[in-house]
């Protein structure tokens, strides 16, 4: 008989925690699992799910405007916000209930308490002051908006956690921030009727994509309305009876009748007992781990967004799986975190895998371009001004493909496709060999034959 109550406890029910105790629980171990809000985590509660539905919803305005080119009739329309927001939520609380399932069929017993480390070994849970012991800890409770906590009058701004919920719809809004939550949301707000204000502190939206890919989609996004502000923050919010107005560093004055901030997430530890314990955190918070998730401390492991490694929910799956089987079921592996492919539900939408060009000149010392930019073909009749742009990196030693970035409908999901096959080591020689699809945008992929640009460091 184990000296512990739980051979395994889990921090945390979102998609890292869940999956890593399910697969524990397959392997036989006795687990426990502790969430203080609502199963299914960031991604499914209020996250990356709620918000592509949103993204969903946001796009019927310009598919009525497009349909004209088509020979239809729409007639006029009109946009409910809070039907849309039930209809969310009633998809939310689906999804969560199969969350819970899948942990009551894996034996998984739950709590719905907040809970903290208070030793190697120990949890307390908040709700009745109970402690429990775990032979092994895992930490997955993910990330947090950031907020300045400097900025007079941030008390009135909301953040992504809020955005879902909103009584009201705002007839004019400003996204503080220019990575893919900003620009995700101010698509949304912008195509259901919103004014809309993009405001980043830095040179260029997207910092981290490749720079062809954040110049077009700041483009595109301006043609659809959205005025993006770069090199300007916020330095006070008041709040007055027609709103808020936000007043800039540069000398703005935003009027608006909610400010968003989307500047950045950081790790959930606040609070959560484990300095006391003994796990070493860096300066932004996160759980140092190794590449097999460990801790300092042998008995306390920690995956997903709270390590602070790559901040996407496959990964932090991956991860939670990759734990498990290895500690729990006697086949060691780890998750794989080179070449990830990556959509941005901006709109229009991107896709992306593996470098950018600057990366690959970097790594490299060398990379062939190929570049093509080009109306799609629905806007050929939509009569709708908006480009496709479609970006293939090759390492030319070897004719290694090691990047492809693309800009428009369906990105994302071909930048799975095209995961798998730079995940097989493919070379340009193997994508001028497969035949093309036509008509469709992908094939460009496969029939640019001479490079854009040969670029040498």
């Amino acid at each position: 008989m184990s000296d512990f109550d739980y051979d395994l406890f889990v921090i945390g029910g979102g998609s890292g925690g869940v999956r890593a105790a399910r697969i524990a629980a397959g392997h036989g171990a006795r687990v426990g699992v502790a969430e203080e809000y609502r199963y299914g985590g960031t991604c499914v509660i209020r996250g990356c799910v709620p918000k592509k539905l949103f993204v969903y919803a946001s796009k019927f305005a310009e598919e009525f405007e497009d349909a004209a080119g088509f020979g239809w009739d729409v007639g006029e329309s009109r946009f409910d916000w809070e039907k849309l927001v039930d209809a969310k939520d009633r998809e939310i609380t689906r999804l969560e209930a199969i969350y819970r399932r899948n942990l009551e069929r894996a034996g998984v017993e739950m709590f719905d308490s907040r809970a903290v480390v208070e030793g190697p070994n120990t949890v307390r849970l908040m709700t009745d002051g109970r402690e429990i012991s775990a032979k092994t800890i895992l930490i997955a409770v993910g990330a947090t908006p950031n907020v300045d906590a400097n900025l007079p009058g941030g008390e009135h701004v909301i953040t992504s956690n809020e955005a879902f919920h909103l009584s009201d719809f705002p007839k004019r809004i400003v996204v503080a921030g220019g990575g893919y939550i900003a620009v995700e949301f101010a698509g949304i707000f912008n195509g259901l009727g919103a004014e809309t204000t993009l405001l980043y502190r830095g040179e260029e939206i997207l910092r981290g994509f490749d720079d062809d890919l954040r110049k077009a989609l700041h483009e595109e996004m301006e043609k659809k309305g959205i005025s993006v502000v770069c090199e300007d923050v916020f330095t006070s919010i008041e709040k007055t009876g027609d709103g808020l107005v936000g007043k800039t560093r540069q000398g703005r004055e935003l009027h608006a009748d909610k400010i968003m901030f989307a500047i950045g997430r950081r790790p959930n530890t606040a609070g959560l007992g484990l300095e006391a314990a003994g796990v070493k955190l860096d300066v932004n918070g996160a759980v140092v781990v190794d590449a097999q998730s460990r801790t300092n401390v042998p008995s306390i492991y920690a995956v997903g967004d709270v390590t602070d490694r790559v901040n996407l929910t496959p990964v932090a799956i991956r991860e939670g799986h990759s734990f498990a089987d290895t500690v729990f079921g006697g086949k060691p592996w780890t998750a794989d975190h080179d070449l990830i492919p990556t959509a941005v539900f901006s709109q229009p939408e991107i896709g992306t895998v593996g470098l950018t060009q600057a990366e690959a000149l970097i790594r490299h010392g060398a990379v062939d371009v190929y570049r093509a930019q080009f109306r799609p073909m629905k806007h050929t009749l939509s009569g709708r001004d908006e480009k496709m742009l479609m970006k293939v990196l090759v390492e030319p030693e070897t004719d290694k493909v090691v990047g492809v970035h693309i800009l428009g409908p369906d990105a994302g999901e071909l930048s799975q496709v095209l995961g798998i096959a730079l995940k097989m080591g493919a070379r340009k020689a193997d994508f001028d060999a497969t035949m093309a699809v036509h008509p469709t945008a992908a094939e460009e992929l496969v029939t640019m034959r001479e490079p854009s640009e040969r670029l040498r460091a």
